[in-house]
Formats: structure tokens, C-alpha cells, sequence
């Protein structure tokens, strides 16, 4: 077909070059499908070659800690891919024999595996004909072929996935999918693509009809709320500090963090104060209580917002469970905390 060919001439001769391109290896494909899901290419290559480096093989990364995967994980997000990571690693290992399901069906029933990676891995790795679609493929199928049907309906997606497959070229499928979700990256891109020297320029029905910025139709908004997060940094009279597991499902789950008092609203930081000057810490009351960041600290995640203040509560005695920062350093922390606290005003505590 046209459209697929014209793709694939266009990839070949525009596409980036990534080191998971460079493989059939499937560990290092689920690799980077795992890192690359709601994260963009630049900020995952580094994560992808510190794992590579750390754990060169399925065995290696299964062997480890989960505290360790999630301190390489820090700060690409989304926890819970790291954490299924693991998971299925140990799976593979341990079950499998280090060696990945070769096909579609299979590799879906892996823990954190959906039906996008299973296709990239399957058609990466064992060539098998089977579309991938991705908001890249979204993209770009509904401006080429005018299809105004709303993405965010589940139903849509199977429209969109038997178009895929309808211009998947069966003699070269790892090609075409590489090559469409690279167009949709680098050249269909979201806002202000250029269609002038686009390829598809003159077949393009969205081009035609006027309606490029009108697609993907999307209607549904994800809901955001949001929520106020009190750090208390606890410092004893050694100069340690005490940090907990966040435990339980919800963001930063195994993650670490300082004590916290979580509210539903801005309380101003007088009350906060007022509070923790009330509070006992493992029978001890604070000796003063400092405001660290004067500004809030403002986090966006997909279905929060957060809203962040760190309160430093110094103590004359020494605190059970208390910690060396040389130790908590080696502890994995959601991104907005670690880089708290290698800012200016933890430094200079």
C-alpha cells in the first residue's frame, strides 16, 4: 500500500537513532516500552541506558532489590511501571528461564504489559504482524483518513487498531510500526505540524478538509484534584533525620518520604506550626519549628495537583529510627522530594 510504503521510505530516511532500535532482543524492547509509556524519548534515554548498564539481562534486573529499581527509577514517574517492571522480570527469570513469550497473545498476560507493548515487542522482536497504536498512531491515522471518532471512547481504540492492522505490511511489520509512531513524533506532531513538507501533503484528508487541528478528536478530561502535602523534617540532636515507606496503594507507593500531614485544603502555615508544636514525636515535642520553603512548592501529576511545604522541626535528643543523610541519600524518594533535598534550603540545614 501507498501509505505504508511512503512511511517506511520516510523513516528510513528521517528516523532517530535509538539504541533499542538497534536489537531484536526482547528484554531490552520491553525495556523501553515500559520506560517510554507516558515519557518522552529524551527524558527516557538516560533511564534506559543506566538500566542497561546496571542490569544488562533480565536475570540481573529480577536479582535485585526493589528499592534499587525504584532509586533508578526516580524521577521518571509513574511508579507503578518500575515496581511491575520487577514483577515481571522475576517472572521471566524465574518461571520462563529468561526467555520472553515470542508472540502477542503470550506476551499480554505479562504483569504491566498492555496491548500497545505487547504489539511493539512482538512485532520488534519476533517480526509478528500485529499494529501498534499509540497516541503517535492516533494521531496520525485520524488526519490522514478523516476520522473524527472520539479517542478517549473505548470503542474508538478498536477502530483505530483494525485500521492499523488493515496497512501493517505482513513482510515488514517492525518496520512500519517503528516507522508511524516516528512520523507521528517528528514530523504529525501535536501542535503546528508542518504540512508543507509533509509527505503526505497532497493525500492527507485532514490537510484537505482544513481539519488537522481538530484531530484526534478527544472530548473526555481527565479529573484533577488537589492536595496539600506538610512535610515535617524531623532533625535530631545527631543531625538525622527520619524518613518513612509510603505503604498502601496510591502515588509513590514503596517510595520514601518525611512524616506528613496530608490536608484537603491550603492551611496557612501558622496552623501547621500551631500543630506540630502540639504533636509529640516518639515522646518529644520539637525545640522550634521552621518554615523551609516560603514558597509553595506546586507538582502536577496526571489526576493531582500538589501543593508542597517542608517544615523543619528540630529536636535536642536523639530520635529512635533516626538516619545519616549519607544513608537516606540511598533511598529512592519521589522526584519533588529528592530534589528538595539537594536544593539550597535543605543544604543549609
Amino acid at each position: 500500500m501507498e501509505f505504508s510504503n511512503s512511511l517506511i521510505h520516510w523513516y528510513l530516511q528521517n528516523k532517530r537513532e535509538l539504541p533499542w532500535r538497534n536489537t531484536t532482543n526482547p528484554y531490552l524492547i520491553w525495556l523501553s516500552e515500559i520506560m517510554l509509556q507516558q515519557t518522552r524519548v529524551a527524558q527516557g534515554l538516560p533511564y534506559f541506558l543506566a538500566f542497561t548498564e546496571t542490569f544488562p539481562t533480565v536475570f540481573d534486573l529480577a536479582k535485585a532489590e526493589e528499592e534499587q529499581v525504584l532509586k533508578l527509577w526516580q524521577g521518571l514517574g509513574y511508579y507503578s511501571r518500575a515496581r511491575n517492571l520487577h514483577a515481571t522480570a522475576k517472572f521471566i527469570a524465574n518461571e520462563l528461564n529468561g526467555e520472553f513469550p515470542d508472540n502477542y497473545n503470550d506476551l499480554i498476560k505479562l504483569k504491566g504489559v498492555g496491548e500497545y507493548t505487547a504489539a511493539a515487542i512482538a512485532s520488534f522482536s519476533f517480526n509478528e504482524p500485529v499494529a501498534v497504536v499509540d497516541g503517535n498512531v492516533f494521531r496520525v491515522l485520524s488526519r490522514y483518513f478523516n476520522i473524527d471518532s472520539d479517542i478517549s471512547d473505548g470503542k474508538t481504540k478498536k477502530e483505530f487498531q483494525n485500521l492499523a492492522q488493515e496497512v501493517i505490511p505482513n513482510n515488514n511489520p517492525a518496520l512500519f510500526n517503528q516507522a508511524i509512531m516516528e512520523f507521528g513524533a517528528l514530523q504529525c506532531v501535536p501542535q503546528n505540524p508542518n504540512c508543507n513538507s509533509c509527505i503526505f501533503s497532497s493525500s492527507c484528508a485532514a490537510l484537505q478538509y482544513n481539519k488537522v487541528t481538530q484531530l484526534p478528536v478527544k472530548t473526555k478530561k481527565t479529573k484533577v484534584t488537589n492536595k496539600f502535602f506538610n512535610y515535617l523534617v524531623l532533625k535530631d540532636v545527631d543531625g538525622n533525620f527520619i524518613v518513612q515507606k509510603r505503604e498502601g496503594k496510591g502515588i509513590w507507593e514503596n517510595l520514601y518520604e518525611f512524616p506528613l500531614i496530608e490536608t484537603n485544603e491550603l492551611v496557612s502555615e501558622l496552623d501547621i506550626m500551631n500543630q506540630c508544636a502540639e504533636m509529640k514525636f516518639y515522646n518529644q515535642k520539637p525545640e522550634e519549628i521552621i518554615i523551609l520553603n516560603p514558597q509553595i512548592i506546586q507538582h502536577k501529576l496526571s489526576h493531582q495537583n500538589l501543593h508542597i511545604r517542608f517544615f523543619q522541626l528540630n529536636f535536642n535528643v536523639k530520635l529512635p529510627d533516626s538516619k545519616p543523610l549519607s544513608e537516606i541519600n540511598k533511598l529512592p524518594f519521589p522526584i519533588v522530594i529528592h530534589n528538595f533535598m539537594t536544593s539550597n534550603y535543605f543544604n543549609s540545614l
